[in-house]
C-alpha cells in the first residue's frame, strides 16, 4: 500500500474562501450546510464566505438542523441563522415542488453544498444533496460541491444495490450500501445517471475538490478535526461501525441509540452474553466483541435493561462492517427465536406510496429481512469489498 502523505487537507470551502474566484460569477449563491460546514480553524464557512466576498444570501440546512440539535428524523425550526442572520430554508422533508419554491423564494442563481457525509448510502446528508441537485436542474440553477474527504477512505465499495421499489430518503437510487467516494465524486456519478435519466438532461454542475487528499487517508489522517456529523455519530470509529450496524436500525436490536457508543453497541432485554461469543467463534477480523449489558435512555427499549455486545475495532482495515452485521444477525437469529424486523418498520414517512420496510430500505431489497424471517444463512449475502471504481460510471469520475 502507498505511503500516505502527512501534507493536510484543505476542503473545498477552505480553497474557496482563500480564492473565491474558484467560484465564477458574481451572482447570488446559496449555501445548503449545517454545523460540519466549517473551516479548518472550525469557523462558520457561511461567515468566511461572506468575509472572502461572496454574495451568500440564503442558507438550506438538512436533518438534524443548521445546529445539529434535532435526533434522527427531525430537524429545527429556526428560519434565520444566529451568527450571520441569513435567512433559512429547511428542506427536510419537503416536496420537490417545496424545495423548488424555496430556491426561486430565496432569489439565488447558485447553489452551494457544504456539508460532511460519511459514505454510506442510508446517510441522509448525501440524498438531500441529489434532491437539490434535481431541483437546481428544475429551476435552471448551477450546482456546486464544496468537497470533502470520504472519513471511511476512498478505497473501499461494497455491500447490497438498492432494488426497485426500496426507494426512500435512505436511498433515492441504486448505489452500493458503503460508495467509496467523496460526496463531489458521488455528485458527478448522479449527475451523469440518476439525475440525467430523472430530468432528461445533468444540471451544470462544478466541484471544488478537496486540496492535497489522498484515496487512502482516514479521516484522523487528514488534518481535519472530526466533528460527529449528526448526534449518534459521535467517532469515526462509530461511522465505520455504522456503515454495517446501521441496518440494526430495522430490527428490534437496539443499535445503541440512547448509549454513549451507538452503533459501536448492540442488544436487546432478550439477549445474553452468548451473543458475543458466538460471534467471535466465527471469527469476524478487525473487531473485538464484548458481552455487555446497557440502558438506552432513549428510542428502543428505553428505561431498560438489554444485552448484547459491545465492538471494538481493533484493525480498521481489516473489518468489514457489513459481514460482521451479518453475522451478528444470523447468530442472534440463532439464538433468540424473539429476533426479527423492527415492529412498525413498514412505509416510509418520506414515500407514502411505498409498502418496504425499514430493513428493506436500509438493505435496499427483502432479501436480507427474508432470509432472517426463514433463518436462512446470512453470510452468502455478503461479497469482499471492491475499489469505488468497479461500480461507477467511469474511473475518469474519481477526482483523487
Amino acid at each position: 500500500m502507498a505511503e500516505i502523505s502527512p501534507q493536510p487537507v484543505a476542503s473545498g470551502a477552505d480553497r474557496l474562501i482563500v480564492d473565491p474566484g474558484l467560484l465564477a460569477g458574481n451572482d447570488p449563491v446559496g449555501l445548503i450546510t449545517n454545523f460540519t460546514g466549517v473551516q479548518r480553524d472550525l469557523r462558520p464557512i457561511a461567515a468566511g464566505l461572506l468575509d472572502a466576498g461572496l454574495k451568500l444570501t440564503a442558507l438550506f440546512g438538512p436533518e438534524h438542523g443548521l445546529q445539529g440539535t434535532a435526533q434522527a428524523g427531525f430537524t429545527e425550526d429556526a428560519d434565520h441563522d444566529p451568527l450571520t442572520g441569513l435567512p433559512l430554508y429547511d428542506t427536510y422533508r419537503k416536496t420537490p415542488a417545496e424545495q423548488d419554491q424555496q430556491i426561486e423564494d430565496s432569489g439565488v442563481a447558485t447553489l452551494l453544498f457544504d456539508l460532511q457525509d460519511i459514505g454510506v448510502r442510508y446517510y441522509t446528508y448525501v440524498w438531500t444533496m441529489f434532491d437539490l441537485m434535481l431541483a437546481a436542474g428544475r429551476t435552471g440553477r448551477r450546482f456546486v460541491v464544496l468537497d470533502r474527504p470520504n472519513p471511511l477512505t476512498g478505497l473501499v465499495a461494497g455491500g447490497p444495490w438498492l432494488e426497485p421499489g426500496n426507494e426512500s430518503f435512505v436511498g433515492r437510487v441504486s448505489i452500493p450500501l458503503r460508495h467509496g467516494l467523496t460526496v463531489g465524486e458521488l455528485a458527478d456519478q448522479l449527475n451523469r445517471t440518476a439525475v440525467r435519466d430523472q430530468l432528461g438532461h445533468p444540471v451544470e454542475l462544478d466541484v471544488i475538490t478537496a486540496g492535497g487528499w489522498q484515496r487512502g487517508q482516514w479521516h484522523d489522517e487528514t488534518g481535519l478535526v472530526w466533528i460527529p456529523p449528526s448526534p449518534n455519530i459521535p467517532t469515526l470509529d462509530t461511522a465505520l461501525c455504522y456503515a454495517g450496524t446501521g441496518l440494526f436500525e430495522g430490527t428490534n436490536l437496539s443499535e445503541g441509540r440512547g448509549t454513549t457508543r451507538p452503533f459501536e453497541t448492540l442488544g436487546a432485554p432478550f439477549c445474553d452474553a452468548r451473543l458475543a461469543a458466538a460471534v467471535t467463534e466465527r471469527g469476524v477480523p478487525g473487531v473485538l466483541l464484548r458481552a455487555t449489558s446497557f440502558v438506552p435512555t432513549f428510542h428502543k427499549y428505553a428505561g431498560q435493561t438489554c444485552h448484547g455486545v459491545a465492538l471494538h475495532v481493533v484493525d480498521r482495515t481489516a473489518f468489514d462492517p457489513i459481514r460482521t452485521s451479518c453475522v451478528i444477525m444470523e447468530v442472534a437469529g440463532e439464538l433468540y427465536p424473539e429476533f426479527g424486523q423492527r415492529e412498525g418498520g413498514g412505509t416510509g414517512v418520506d414515500n407514502p406510496g411505498s409498502t418496504s420496510h425499514a430493513l428493506d430500505k436500509l438493505w435496499g431489497s427483502s432479501e436480507l429481512r427474508d432470509r432472517i424471517t426463514a433463518r436462512a444463512p446470512l453470510e452468502p449475502l455478503t461479497s469482499p469489498p471492491t475499489h469505488p471504481s468497479t461500480w461507477i460510471a467511469t474511473p475518469a469520475l474519481l477526482r483523487y
